[in-house]
């Protein structure tokens, strides 16, 4: 089922003094229930497309599955108020679901309150460290140019961020958007799992590198990740932990890498 990712609205430019009535495009953003086995578990704000990628990305990099061979697939409906996605997944993995959920019930809502809580908020990333992938700068320029001009939601839009897969031979080979920085990761490693794709090179990101975002580029094997703006102080602590290469701020005239640069020659 193919959903509208943008909407025309009527607005008024103002530019020099002088207002045009025009037809914007803007990009749409609703709500994204997700179930599991029946089970309710979370509603997301994405943009409503690619939207098995999402479901089998947020089920691999949130935990929910190890493995997309747990995945057994998913339906997807259009309600009044948004988007449900039904998927099923293996029952070991839905067992598992329903005790961290029973786990999290009855907590105090005070925030994150004590040991377990707080466990269960910052989760310790993958291992990562034994990836062998390896870029020039020149390479990791030309990978971002590429993205860059791939990302047609942004450009009819100008409101979505981007994930994007650098293969080791340098081409950018897939390309996910959405107005969540986080969804557009998700899809993109929903969509490599999806595709069989072997996680040998790096995750390119339209936005600043948040620990989740770390996170779940290690959960899905990516040892590389490199951001258009910077990265958080957690997301370089939790990178230095689990070997991944963190990249910051990669522009035209240049980039900060924050832990393992000998990936980025």
């Amino acid at each position: 089922m193919e959903h509208d990712q943008t909407a025309f609205f009527s607005a008024s430019r103002f530019s020099e003094g002088e207002a045009v009535s025009v037809k914007d495009r803007l990009a749409e953003e609703v709500p994204i229930a997700l179930e599991y086995n029946g089970l309710s578990h979370a509603v997301m704000l994405a943009t409503p497309g690619d939207l098995e990628d999402f479901a089998l990305g947020f089920s691999l990099t949130e935990g929910i599955i190890a493995d997309p061979a747990e995945w057994y697939g998913c339906e997807i409906w259009q309600l009044q108020d948004g988007i449900r996605i039904a998927v099923e997944i293996a029952s070991e993995r839905f067992h598992g679901l329903k005790e961290r959920r029973r786990n999290l019930t009855g907590r105090t809502g005070c925030g994150i309150c004590g040991a377990e809580s707080l466990q269960h908020a910052v989760r310790q990333p993958g291992d990562v460290s034994g990836v062998t992938a390896s870029f020039t700068s020149e390479a990791l320029h030309d990978g971002f140019a590429q993205m860059e001009a791939q990302q047609q939601l942004r450009k009819q839009t100008g409101a979505t961020h981007a994930a994007a897969w650098m293969e080791e031979s340098g081409k950018v080979t897939l390309l996910r958007e959405d107005v969540g920085r986080h969804n557009a990761l998700d899809k993109l490693i929903g969509a490599m799992a999806g595709n069989r794709i072997m996680p040998s090179g790096a995750a390119l990101v339209t936005s600043r590198a948040s620990y989740e975002m770390v996170q779940k580029c290690t959960f899905a094997g990516i040892g590389i990740l490199a951001a258009v703006s910077g990265p958080t102080a957690l997301a370089v602590r939790m990178a230095e932990r689990s070997g991944l290469t963190l990249a910051g701020f990669v522009r035209r005239s240049g980039y900060t890498v924050y832990t393992r640069p000998e990936r980025i020659r």
